[in-house]
Order: structure tokens, then C-alpha cells, then sequence
């Protein structure tokens, strides 16, 4: 479905405009979407709990999983509100247009952090959930550089395609992750240069030997191939 960009901005300023014009029904809800989320005031964090306590009947407090994720209009800030949820252990904050991660210091139990298509640029602000995440996923975002992903003691799963990354330099810091043994990196720049060439997963696996699975395949090292 193609929209023409310069119409759409006209209907940003005269919405009306889209009845009287010859779109199909499909990309008119696609442009009064788009006029919707540009316009509205984003989601806050305490906005998105009340409503996943309204819509679950739990107390969010309470909750060991809670899913932010879609927001509509979406969540463009992880707020302090996020300190209440002393007992979570699984947080999705997927599909919204958060650029930082912040104000996770009173999830003391967080294990499983989903955080995929926002507009984050950086790694930093996990500190405070370092010695208890197990799992970050965080595809689909804008992250170029790796630096502060050391303090994930105990990160297993690393879900991070379709982002920014371009040079060995950056990538070799997954090293300092004694337990990351499950890596989805496809999509980005440095796998898309290596996978063309086909060395990818060798380059990869030698980078960061501790790791079992690279993009869904299974790292099988040279002594085991020789051993079998």
C-alpha cells in the first residue's frame, strides 16, 4: 500500500481531506492511524498499568508478568511508575516509541526484558536489573554501540536483529557476558557484510566462544566435529 508522503502531511492539517478523497478504505484507516498517533499525547507508564489492571484484574504490584506492549497512543518514556513493580519478573514494553531505558531500579526480580520496535539507541540504563536478567529482547531498534551491556552478569538470551551494529569492536563486548549462550543478531550491518560473505557464524563464534546458538543454529565447535 503506497501513501503519498506530501498528501499525508496535508492531512495532518486537514483531515477531513481523506473522505473526500479517492483512497481506498484500507489506506484511509492506515492515514487517519498514522494522523491519530502523530497528534495524540503519548501513553505514560502509570496510564498503561492502570489499564493492564482494569483489563487483568490484577494489582500490578503483585504481578510476576505484566505486558505494556502496543500502547495506543504509544509509551515514548519508561517513568518512575515503573518502580512499583517490585514483584515482576517478566516485563514487555514492545511495539511503543521508547529512545532510553530508564527508571528500572525498583524491579528487583525482573528476569525477561522485552523492549523490540521502539526507538531506543543505547544500551545503558540496565544496571540496575544487571545481576537478575536472564533475557533482553530487543530487536528492531537503533542501537549502533554496545557499551554498558557488562553489567548483565547473568544474561542467557540476547535478542537483539535488525539494529545498528557494524564493527567486530562493538560486538566483541558480548564476551564480557559469562552466561549469554542464545544470540539472534540478524539484521544487522555487521551480520548482513559477514553473511554474504558466508563466514558469519565461524567470525561470530570465535568472537564470543561461550556462545551454544547464533541466530537459531546451533554453534558446533571444531573439536566437537572432529570428536563425532
Amino acid at each position: 500500500m503506497f501513501v503519498n508522503i506530501t498528501l499525508l502531511l496535508a492531512h495532518l492539517q486537514c483531515p477531513h481531506l481523506v473522505r473526500s478523497s479517492q483512497y481506498s478504505p484500507a489506506a484511509a484507516c492506515l492515514i487517519y492511524y498514522v494522523i491519530f498517533c502523530l497528534q495524540a499525547k503519548a501513553t505514560t507508564v502509570k496510564e498503561a498499568l492502570a489499564k493492564w489492571e482494569e483489563k487483568s484484574g490484577e494489582k500490578a504490584s503483585d504481578a510476576i508478568a505484566i505486558k505494556l506492549y502496543s500502547q495506543l497512543p504509544p509509551i515514548e518514556k519508561m517513568d518512575a511508575s515503573l518502580a512499583t513493580l517490585t514483584n515482576c519478573e517478566k516485563l514487555s514494553l514492545s511495539t511503543n516509541c521508547i529512545e532510553k531505558i530508564t527508571n528500572l531500579n525498583g524491579l528487583k526480580k525482573l528476569r525477561i526484558l522485552s523492549l523490540g520496535r521502539n526507538n531506543i539507541k543505547t544500551i545503558s540504563g540496565l544496571d540496575a536489573v544487571g545481576d537478575t536478567l536472564e533475557e533482553l529482547w530487543i530487536s528492531y531498534n537503533l542501537i549502533e554501540k554496545l557499551k554498558g551491556i557488562n553489567c548483565m552478569k547473568n544474561l542467557k538470551v540476547l535478542y537483539m536483529s535488525n539494529n545498528l551494529v557494524k564493527d567486530w569492536g562493538e560486538f566483541v563486548r558480548l564476551a564480557d557476558l559469562p552466561c549469554l549462550s542464545d544470540l539472534v543478531f540478524v539484521g544487522n550491518p555487521l551480520e548482513e557484510k559477514y553473511s554474504a560473505e558466508g563466514t558469519w557464524l565461524s567470525e561470530a563464534s570465535k568472537r564470543v566462544p561461550k556462545l551454544k546458538k547464533i541466530d537459531g543454529t546451533p554453534v558446533i565447535r571444531q573439536e566437537e566435529g572432529e570428536a563425532d
